[in-house]
């Protein structure tokens, strides 16, 4: 197995943090920590063979525990936005933490970034050249989401080309609500802005938001900021004067997915294409939707390995999921649920595939 272990460091209470290395021999290569299943690091080949580090991180614990803006974790229990860090389900009001003024981000203060997990290297499957299982069992209450949730997380690199696999899985012993993705800010360029990226999101409608980031209502993208249904540059639109872009000081939205998953369940979420390096990722997702974030908030307070600054635009997030606050909609073809009940299973794979 293409998989090597180390270990990274100590957190405040004495407990290891392991790092896992994948090496597909292909020229892909991932880093990730047991802290938040985080992943520091991931190389791939720019047009002339030139590895690249294409994800924006620090090379140090202390700064993940103290000061990561959501780098490359794993999000959970609920990715993205509940309004009021509140929910009814069956009846019963569930309070939970608030970390983004009145709402509930990502979990909480402390989601599944925060937590530390159990990781093994897994036997990679066919066409696979290295897989890593993350597992944690978050207690019924935690930031208080109702249920004990059993989650296994693994990544897996092809043998075939260069893709990187997460797969999710969760289990609850109470109804409870779920939405994991992963937290990336991409920057194929490896340095620099990314606003000269050209980004392709298949999507023709997108959820307007509240002064709060909450989704009101889905609106077309014709005619808006906001169609990216062709490739078109980041830079080209992102300083206008839309409202939706002004509340968001950038992209922070959900985007709709069109298009019927294929025969292994995924559909294109978004193209993401580096004119400079030459690099290209495409996204692949079972999820509905993809949440387009464009650094708005790197302020140049963050330094990452060799003291690179970290500002406004330097990288990118690409969140497959399910609607943001979908908890307070009733379920429907635009409003998927996000309820998971006992004797189900939660599933979902997201795969970067780059070139």
């Amino acid at each position: 197995m293409n998989t090597v272990c180390r270990d990274y460091g100590r957190l405040p209470d004495g407990r290891v943090v392991h790092e896992y290395t994948l090496d597909n021999g292909l020229g892909l290569k991932l880093t990730a920590i047991t802290l938040g299943g985080i992943v520091t690091g991931l190389w791939t080949p720019d047009a002339q063979g030139r590895s690249g580090n294409v994800v924006l991180g620090f090379d140090n614990l202390d700064d993940y525990v103290n000061r990561n803006p959501s780098f490359g974790i794993i999000v959970g229990r609920y990715g993205n936005r509940i309004a009021g860090a509140r929910f009814e389900l069956d009846g019963e009001t569930h309070t939970l933490a608030r970390n983004d003024g009145p709402n509930c981000l990502h979990g909480g203060t402390e989601g599944f970034g925060h937590r530390l997990w159990q990781a093994v290297p897994a036997e990679p499957l066919a066409g696979e050249a290295a897989a890593l299982v993350f597992t944690y069992t978050s207690p019924h209450g935690e930031q208080g989401f109702p249920g004990e949730l059993s989650v296994r997380v693994r990544y897996a690199l092809s043998a075939t080309d260069n893709s990187w696999f997460i797969a999710y899985e969760a289990k609850t012993d109470r109804a409870t609500v779920v939405n994991l993705t992963h937290h990336d800010y991409f920057n194929l360029a490896g340095e620099g802005s990314v606003l000269r990226h050209r980004l392709t999101i298949p999507a023709s409608r997108y959820s307007e938001v509240d002064e709060h980031l909450i989704p009101q209502r889905h609106a077309s993208v014709e005619g808006t900021p906001f169609d990216f249904r062709q490739s078109t540059a980041i830079v080209a639109r992102i300083r206008r004067a839309h409202p939706q872009l002004l509340r968001a000081k950038g992209y922070d939205h959900n985007f709709l997915l069109d298009g019927e998953l294929d025969i292994d369940g995924l559909r294109l979420a978004a193209m993401l294409e580096d004119p400079h390096s030459g690099r290209r990722m495409q996204v692949l997702t079972s999820e509905p939707a993809v949440q387009f974030y464009s650094g708005n908030f790197l302020d140049g307070s963050l330094a990452g390995p060799g003291g690179r600054i970290y500002r406004q635009g330097d990288g990118l997030c690409l969140e497959t999921q399910h609607n943001p606050d979908s908890p307070h909609h009733d379920a429907s073809a635009d409003w998927p649920s996000t309820v998971l009940r006992p004797g189900a299973v939660w599933r979902s794979t997201t795969v970067h595939r780059f070139g």
